[in-house]
């Protein structure tokens, strides 16, 4: 814990002086441009792999960067994108998969997850990806995994479009959604292209992207 602290006392210490006039205007506003849906997984920092400011992004995090289908009894996820969506008006949404995730390789493996009936349910909301990753053949179970996580953020572009607000920003074309998947290792982000229905180097075709504005 101590090296926590000690974070937080060399960020008051030198990072927040340097951006003292950002600071000062957030304050008491927010103006985000995007929001930007990613795992909880401690390796992937959106901030950080987007080199955006305090400010800039919107995120939601959880296991498995899971947007659960809009319904009668909205939970977190459902409230932070309405209010990112209608009230803060962000002009692009992001669901960002990662390499490596844990909670896709415990769908894509059947991992047995008795011992954490919290968790087991709430992957429930990536079973439309599960059903269509196991209908197809995988080279080995890195390559199922791979897939999975693949599958997942189509399938949670599918459910964040069932929420009204997103629907609405769509039918007005002024919101973006885009899908990407992020590498551990190499830092490489593979972007969704629906034109294609592939996943595709975001480097080489930035404009890549699930519907748009």
């Amino acid at each position: 814990m101590q090296d926590i602290i000690d974070g937080f006392l060399k960020f008051q210490r030198n990072a927040f002086p340097e951006r003292a006039g950002l600071f000062k205007d957030l304050a008491n506003q927010q103006s985000p441009r995007a929001l930007f849906i990613s795992c909880s997984d401690s390796r992937l920092v959106p901030e950080l792999v987007t080199q955006r400011e305090p400010g800039d992004l919107f995120v939601i995090r959880n296991a498995g960067n899971i947007v659960p289908s809009y319904g009668p009894e909205p939970g977190g996820v459902s409230a932070s994108v309405e209010y990112a969506v209608a009230a803060l008006k962000v002009s692009d949404i992001v669901i960002c998969g990662h390499s490596d995730c844990g909670a896709m390789t415990a769908i894509a493996t059947c991992k047995c997850l008795d011992n954490m009936p919290a968790v087991a349910g709430w992957l429930r909301y990536a079973d439309s990806g599960r059903v269509v990753n196991e209908a197809r053949q995988h080279v080995d179970q890195h390559a199922k995994v791979a897939s999975m996580v693949r599958e997942n953020v189509i399938a949670q572009l599918a459910n964040i479009q069932t929420h009204p607000s997103v629907r609405l920003a769509l039918e007005e074309k002024r919101v973006t959604l885009h899908g990407w998947v992020y590498d551990i290792e190499s830092g490489c982000i593979q972007a969704f292209d629906s034109r294609t229905g592939k996943f595709v180097s975001l480097a080489e075709s930035p404009t890549a992207c699930v519907a748009t504005h």
